[in-house]
């Protein structure tokens, strides 16, 4: 039985916690890849809607670039503009009601790459077009790791963007249309990030996945290393009111956990613990006000279900107020996209 899928997901199932509990999920994929050797090679709306109505109460979620769907011909640095227009079209479908009430893809954040400085604003101004009311910015993908056993999916493959005067250059254009920027990079990087965050104080950046925690591969092992990096990258960024960080990705195989090779998937209560170091360090760092809990899916859905998921930040959260846990699982995402009630 290939691990990783539906029948495997539901050898553990378990009752929804707190299932009133309003929850915005500020990060998911869409994607049908053909070739792709990965055990959710199709996640569109119907999957989506599968997970998101698992018991939690998901008003609405956002969409993140999986570099899916692009324009097959035309200039290259217009052709994520087809993921866009693909994704509108979904979202759109969400919003008849017909999928259930939660809003799915309320908001969108495409790609444009940012290398190109001033030369981007015609490509943001496409992706605008192609979805003028849910369009809200944009990733570009930094990853970058000298080990060639650290797998980098950034689709512009270079060290140091986030310092290069084009790339700057492109993201103070973002952040003169008020359009925000998804942050994904390695550990290692956070502090390329603080820099960068200082530079351009006006443009809001999302950091993804706590991080970018990496324990395998050269890095398995090592947490003696990794751990303390980690945790003082975080802080640095941290003291950028402009950045936000989204609390998830920890399914992902690169941190470490064995999870997704499990016979039987994880529960919400041992997955709480697992994850509580990782959360609980960006939360006393950022703060309840800049911090969201995100799916990731489905890219986490490899070692855990949305419902096991969402119990587990539910668990991890009992401590914090009322207050403090809406702001996580729904207002601070619903105010950074801008996702109307």
């Amino acid at each position: 039985m290939p691990f990783g899928g539906n029948d495997w997901l539901a050898l553990t199932t378990e009752p929804t916690l707190e299932p009133d509990l309003p929850i915005c999920d500020p990060h998911h994929h869409f994607w049908d890849y053909r070739t792709a050797r990965i055990p959710y090679q199709r996640y569109l709306l119907h999957e989506l809607v599968e997970d998101i109505t698992s018991g939690h109460n998901v008003r609405s979620t956002v969409f993140v670039e999986a570099r899916s769907m692009y324009r097959s011909e035309g200039p290259e640095e217009m052709r994520p503009v087809g993921e866009v227009e693909f994704v509108q079209g979904l979202a759109a479908a969400s919003a008849s009601g017909l999928y259930g009430p939660g809003r799915a893809a309320a908001a969108i954040m495409g790609h444009a790459n940012l290398n190109l400085g001033d030369d981007v604003r015609p490509v943001l101004e496409a992706l605008v077009a192609a979805s003028p009311n849910r369009f809200r910015g944009i990733r570009h993908s930094v990853t970058w790791d000298p080990n060639p056993e650290v797998e980098n999916t950034a689709a512009h493959k270079m060290p140091g963007q986030l310092a290069s005067d084009e790339f700057r250059k492109g993201a103070q254009v973002l952040a003169d249309m008020g359009l925000s920027l998804e942050g994904w990079m390695f550990f290692h990087q956070l502090p390329e990030l603080a820099d960068f965050a200082r530079a351009i104080p006006g443009l809001t950046i999302i950091l993804n996945h706590v991080g970018g925690v990496v324990r395998d591969g050269p890095y398995a092992g090592k947490d003696d290393e990794v751990m303390p990096k980690w945790r003082s990258g975080i802080a640095a960024v941290a003291q950028c009111p402009n950045i936000y960080v989204k609390l998830g990705g920890i399914g992902m195989p690169r941190t470490g956990f064995d999870w997704h090779t499990r016979a039987k998937p994880i529960g919400s209560e041992e997955l709480a613990v697992g994850m509580a170091p990782f959360m609980e360090h960006c939360i006393e760092q950022f703060g309840p006000e800049r911090c969201m809990f995100e799916s990731n899916f489905p890219v986490d859905k490899v070692s855990y279900s949305y419902n096991v998921m969402y119990n587990a930040f539910k668990r991890l959260t009992q401590d914090y107020s009322a207050s403090e846990r809406a702001a996580m699982f729904h207002n601070v995402a619903a105010r950074v996209y801008r996702i109307e009630p």
